[in-house]
């Protein structure tokens, strides 16, 4: 397959990240996806070992969400407007300003691969949506035009579900914020599973977030692609594992599903066991599911109790 796999710090206890980074940073993996508010605010100070060893080692970071220490220090500094204080979340220029510098200085990295705004569908300020998005973007446009940043993205889980955006709602805003189409809004990230199976669904009839990306040279990262390992037990009692790659365990085959729609160049995966680790690996490293068994796939699934 050429989809990728990445470390998603999501799900990874603190005790264990460090040694999930290195173990990333190893493999042919290269990519970690984190966020300032994982792992109770720690994540970015948890891989940054990793991140000094490995130097060509790509992270993904997010803005939007805050901890109460963030929340006060956003405070303080005077980013940090009445509804993010409330909400913890905010996408006001000010502030994804501000944490970009404080994601930058906690990572060690002067410029980092990819920002994404992290869930902008949550209620955070008075002002309409695509309003915020154009604000937060322009932010991000003068950081990759001053060399401190290749790209950005949009992290989301509903966002394109509840319509609340869509592909060419990002491309246009990115391209009035940036002021010409040669925009750095590159990548999309969202989850897609045989649970949150709507895009999955969408791709396989060339339509949907993940089609209308690809056509654009976007990439797209795949979360939750074992929907927190409550997908493994539904693939279990159906015994759609040998339906969709024989031979594989239930695992290998749902994360071969999420890898083998068309359009997605990264699966995260958010694990601190080795031998899960591994498995993921070998999942990519083989072809891919063929269209044709994904739509049947998906079929049987429907049925499923």
């Amino acid at each position: 397959m050429t989809t990728t796999l990445a470390l998603g710090t999501y799900r990874i206890a603190a005790e264990h990240l460090p040694a999930a980074a290195e173990r990333a940073a190893n493999s042919p993996a290269q990519m970690i996806d984190t966020a300032p508010n994982y792992c109770g605010g720690r994540a970015h100070q948890l891989i940054a070992p990793a991140l000094r060893t490995h130097p060509t080692l790509r992270v993904a970071t997010k803005v939007g969400f805050l901890t109460t220490d963030s929340a006060r220090a956003a405070t303080a500094d005077g980013v940090l407007g009445d509804t993010g204080t409330t909400t913890r979340h905010s996408l006001a220029a000010p502030f994804v300003r501000w944490q970009s510098e404080r994601n930058r200085e906690e990572l060690g990295r002067d410029h980092l691969d990819i920002i994404f705004l992290h869930n902008p569908e949550q209620p955070s300020a008075q002002e309409p949506l695509h309003q915020q998005l154009r604000a937060a973007f322009t932010v991000l446009e003068e950081q990759a035009a001053d060399g401190r940043l290749s790209s950005y993205g949009v992290a989301t889980w509903q966002g394109f579900a509840d319509g609340r955006f869509t592909v060419a709602d990002l491309d246009r805003i990115g391209t009035e914020a940036a002021g010409t189409r040669d925009h750095h809004l590159t990548t999309i990230q969202l989850p897609v599973s045989l649970i949150e199976d709507t895009a999955l669904s969408q791709a396989l009839h060339r339509r949907g977030p993940i089609t209308h990306a690809a056509d654009r040279g976007w990439k797209v990262h795949a979360s939750a692609p074992l929907h927190g390992g409550t997908l493994t037990r539904l693939a279990g009692k159906s015994d759609l594992a040998k339906m969709i790659r024989p031979g594989a365990t239930i695992a290998e085959a749902c994360l071969a599903v999420t890898a083998s729609c068309p359009g997605i160049t990264a699966v995260l995966t958010s694990t601190a066991n080795a031998e899960h680790w591994n498995t993921a690996l070998a999942a990519l490293d083989k072809p891919a599911i063929p269209t044709d068994t994904l739509r049947m796939v998906l079929d049987v699934l429907a049925t499923v109790d």
